[in-house]
């Protein structure tokens, strides 16, 4: 299914999605939960962490990282909370993509979550680099990322977004929740159109990238001022990722809270 690559897409003229009451674009939040299920040598892997952190152009490490793992800590200690503050305020609901380690270590976030009507899906077990394990190592981390949201939610994921993915890695998502019989209703690891158009916080820590907040908010008014416009024809769909330990710092939310009043 996936051993091909679809150049062509939907072609000159996509799909006329129809969104309620008419609406132009459609734009949906995503909040990663990955905090506890990096790379580091407590959860047994060889090195550290280097990606998605305030310090990007790091090494790995061999022995613990204290500065990487605090980086990520600060995304479930208050990161998250602040985001979740954020939607509840404007009544808003997001979906998490939800490591099953962070979820494991730290559930409180994601229960709340759940209890607030926000989506549940699965971010694969770890957030880790697949393309490095095996193949039986990736089904069983399937498996052990759908149990850990069941056991925190009382429900399994209908939704999967691994990351850093293998090429056999949606094939056998696929493949495994048929075998467990449970639905698998989308999976996200594709970046090569613009439904769903994906507009991810991460650029904040890679160079070039923003190096402001405001080129941050400024970035994704700008993506909804494009998609709006040409939504008068045939309408648009926006994804806007975000990670607990970026977006969550008061900078950077503030521009978040500024593009959700404009839009």
């Amino acid at each position: 299914m996936f051993n091909t690559r679809d150049l062509r897409g939907y072609g000159q003229y996509g799909p006329q999605p129809n969104w309620p009451n008419g609406a132009r674009i459609a734009i949906s939040f995503v909040v990663n939960y990955e905090e506890g299920g990096e790379n580091t040598p407590s959860n047994g892997d060889p090195a550290t962490e280097v990606f998605l952190n305030e310090t990007p152009g790091g090494q790995p490490k061999k022995e613990r990282d204290m500065n990487m793992e605090t980086q990520y800590e600060y995304g479930s200690r208050v990161g998250v909370w602040r985001i979740m503050r954020m939607f509840e305020k404007r009544a808003w609901k997001f979906t998490c993509y939800a490591v099953g380690r962070a979820v494991e270590l730290n559930p409180e976030p994601v229960k709340a979550m759940f209890e607030q009507g926000h989506e549940i899906a699965s971010h694969n077990y770890r957030w880790i680099d697949y393309a490095a394990l095996s193949e039986e190592q990736e089904r069983e981390h399937i498996h052990l990322g759908i149990n850990a949201i069941k056991d925190a939610i009382g429900k399994p994921p209908v939704g999967w977004y691994t990351g850093r993915i293998s090429p056999r890695s949606r094939q056998i998502a696929i493949e495994e929740f048929k075998k467990l019989g449970l639905p698998l209703l989308y999976d996200s690891d594709a970046y090569n159109d613009e439904l769903p158009y994906y507009v991810g916080d991460h650029l904040f820590s890679v160079a070039p990238g923003f190096s402001s907040p405001d080129a941050f908010f400024q970035y994704l008014k700008n993506t909804f001022d494009v998609l709006y416009e040409e939504g008068a024809t045939r309408p648009k769909f926006m994804n806007v990722g975000l990670h607990c330990r970026l977006v969550g710092k008061p900078g950077r939310a503030a521009a978040l809270d500024q593009f959700m009043t404009y839009g």
